[in-house]
């Protein structure tokens, strides 16, 4: 794939270059707003639908793929005819005869949407992708779609029509990929399918065993048309007469789906939307039983549920609206707006990794259960040292998500299917399948896991009040906290989440895990004896010196005799958070002292023995340290995410430093990790709920009507 993925890009590059030759003293360089991210998330709602377009394909956007969050190019194009005359605006890499690139002018992000703005002749054309962030609407959160709305101005009278189509390459094997077409109502949708799938069976991190979606219904003033086949002939179609056929909808492998809209003639503005997505009808295996969408209970067909998304965009909309424009100025209150161009790419990434399910047998809404993908990685489900970095944004937007995450591994523990003496590292070795390890063989994170585990819990309890589901796990927890009044100070070698860096014995950062940890549990269940300890503890590592070099200008990496050594010690972040109190505030007025000296070129390494950096860790720690030091750790954060060296979707890890030969600013293994939810931990210390977006704020939002939305929308655009 490497190899693949190398040729792939030069050869947009040398196109590239011919493109911009071509349009030499047509076109400007692409305005990107409100920074120039790596990639732009373009329909990304779950692990399995998660479409990116590279920033550094954005100049060439008339010719260019998307890809899947992997790095596998998706068959998505976009086209528009204005007056007879065709014009690219996505993917469509070979266009053949009457068919002339535009000219791409911006390139925009907000938490919700991404948007390119082109010029066909004297049209302008705006691509909004837009991927709905709603964790307190379950029902539209779980919805296995992304909207793509393609807006015409600046027309008098012209003649408009819209062509978008994909292909099989969205099955995961397109060599086996067949269509099915179904327009039984006003919507036309395609399916894309697998024949004789494998259950839960995957190819290079895509699902091979659903089917993609392509779906779109005429507006008051569109007719819609659609055809299925070769995709030089089906554009032909299009580029001679503005209108596909609509009859004998078959197709084979290497063949297209398209729909395509006929506004007729446009005097001012005219928009069409169209859906796609992935659906899976048996999502996750959770434990040998079947669970799927939560959608499904209210509408267990697909052409329902596509039909009603579409439906749903006018709301949806209107609610985004509301998101962006909250998230975006409360970030930028919080750390200024380069912080706020962190935090509005996160978003869509958080909640990309996460399928929120019911059983699929019984569709019961009060069995919700979620589970999250540990992408790039070994593909690990509900890994709690995924779920422990992401939180923040969980705290702040909907906290109910700590327990739904929680849920499955505290149901399996509770059955006794575990019987080591620590917390489980994941609910299975490879995502869809929640088997848990019968086997005992799961990763081994004994403190990590017991450590974030008390987080998570007291986080989940102090932000909603509910006492009740931890309350019912009591003995499972204090099992655990024994093990960390047991273990926490003679530490065996062990692996920390950041198990790339390898164990060690005696590791600081764990040390003070287990120490907040223990206040944490102590806080939770009124037990002062485990608080005692756990302030113990902050007295032994930092007041005595335990944990610190002789000066105590920094916590060492190992103790006693690593003086010289460091690591940062995001693990103090949720003593802050939560006010445990557990170290005191001379601990931050050192680190704040301290990281300023280690900076390097794109900030601070996760240790003193590696050269790459952890942007969640770093944005925890950043949450602990003085306004001054603070500022340094998110301009560092956005430098490279800004600085154009790399196309993967925001990578959580990547070289910060030249010291020890490498190329400072690229990325290492990790793409869309959700752990970017980490991100949100300066906003995090707002308060839980404070981004917490629910429709009963949005009456007079989500009255506007689709025209007014897409007005407000414009408007955004022009305040970035």
């Amino acid at each position: 794939m490497r190899l693949y993925y190398g040729i792939t890009l030069l050869l947009f590059a040398s196109l590239s270059i011919a493109v911009s030759a071509l349009y030499t003293g047509q076109r400007g360089r692409v305005i990107h707003q409100p920074a120039l991210p790596p990639s732009y998330p373009l329909a990304v709602r779950n692990p399995y639908l998660s479409a990116w377009m590279p920033s550094d394909r954005v100049q060439i956007l008339p010719f260019a793929e998307p890809q899947f969050w992997a790095g596998q190019d998706l068959g998505w194009s976009v086209m528009v005819r204005v007056d007879g005359q065709t014009y690219s605006l996505m993917g469509v890499k070979d266009p053949g005869k009457g068919v002339q690139p535009a000219v791409v002018h911006s390139a925009e992000y907000t938490a919700t949407h991404s948007m390119f703005t082109a010029s066909a002749g004297t049209a302008m054309v705006t691509l909004d992708f837009f991927s709905p962030v709603s964790p307190s609407n379950y029902l539209r959160q779980s919805l296995p779609f992304s909207y793509l709305t393609v807006s015409v101005s600046g027309t008098s009278g012209n003649s408009v029509q819209v062509f978008s189509s994909i292909d099989g390459r969205w099955t995961g094997e397109p060599e086996g990929a067949i269509c099915n077409f179904n327009n039984e109502g006003s919507t036309a949708m395609f399916s894309l399918e697998v024949e004789d799938a494998t259950l839960y069976s995957e190819s290079s991190d895509m699902a091979t065993w659903g089917e993609a979606i392509f779906a779109s219904r005429p507006t008051a003033s569109s007719r819609l048309s659609f055809a299925s086949g070769n995709g030089a002939q089906v554009r032909s179609q299009f580029v001679k007469t503005g209108w596909l056929a609509t009859a004998g909808q078959q197709c084979k492998s290497g063949d297209i789906v398209a729909l395509s809209h006929d506004l007729g003639f446009v005097t001012g503005d005219g928009a069409v939307t169209f859906a796609i997505g992935y659906v899976r009808e048996m999502a996750i295996n959770y434990l040998g039983n079947a669970y799927t969408g939560y959608y499904r209970a209210e509408y267990p067909n697909t052409y329902q549920a596509v039909t009603y998304f579409l439906e749903d965009y006018s709301d949806a909309l209107s609610e985004s609206l509301v998101l962006d424009r909250k998230l975006s100025t409360a970030a930028k209150s919080v750390a200024g707006q380069k912080y706020a161009d962190i935090v509005t790419l996160s978003t869509r990434q958080a909640y990309g990794g996460i399928d929120l399910t019911i059983p699929n047998d019984t569709l019961d809404t009060s069995e919700v259960l979620a589970f999250i993908k540990e992408l790039s990685s070994d593909g690990n489900v509900n890994t709690v040292d995924v779920i422990m970095p992401a939180f923040p944004i969980y705290w702040v937007m909907d906290p109910d998500y700590i327990r739904l995450l929680l849920e499955p591994m505290m149901r399996y523990l509770a059955a006794g299917r575990w019987h080591k003496p620590y917390v489980i590292h994941d609910m299975g070795s490879h995502y869809p399948n929640a088997l848990g390890h019968d086997d005992q063989q799961a990763e081994p994170m004994p403190i990590e896991e017991c450590g974030n585990l008390m987080v998570l819990t007291l986080a989940y309890v102090r932000a909603t009040g509910d006492e009740a589901w931890a309350a019912q796990y009591f003995d499972i927890l204090r099992g655990y906290a024994d093990y960390l009044v047991e273990n926490g100070i003679d530490i065996a070698e062990q692996l920390s989440s950041n198990d790339a860096a390898g164990p060690l014995a005696n590791e600081t950062n764990l040390a003070i895990k287990a120490a907040v940890g223990l206040k944490a549990f102590g806080e939770l269940t009124g037990l002062t004896e485990y608080s005692n300890i756990a302030e113990a503890r902050a007295d032994l590592f930092f007041a005595q010196g335990l944990g610190t070099d002789e000066q105590k200008t920094h916590f060492v990496l190992q103790y006693p005799d690593k003086p010289s050594s460091w690591k940062t010690p995001y693990n103090l972040y949720p003593d802050v958070l939560l006010s445990l109190g557990t170290f005191p505030k001379e601990v931050h007025q050192m680190s704040s002292a301290f990281f300023k000296s280690v900076r390097a070129e794109y900030g601070v390494p996760l240790d003193s023995r590696q050269d790459w950096a952890k942007s969640d860790w770093n944005m925890w720690l950043a949450g602990t340290l003085d306004n001054s030091t603070r500022s340094e750790f998110v301009d560092d954060l956005w430098a490279f995410m800004t600085n154009g060296k790399h196309n993967w979707p925001f990578s959580d890890r990547y070289i910060a430093s030249s010291a020890k030969g490498n190329t400072p600013g690229v990325p290492v293994l990790c793409r869309a990790r959700p752990t970017v939810g980490g991100h949100f931990a300066l906003l995090a210390l707002e308060g839980p709920k404070s981004l917490q977006v629910r429709l009963p704020a949005l009456e007079e939002s989500s009255s506007l009507s689709e025209q007014g939305s897409q007005q407000v929308l414009g408007e955004e655009r022009q305040e970035l």
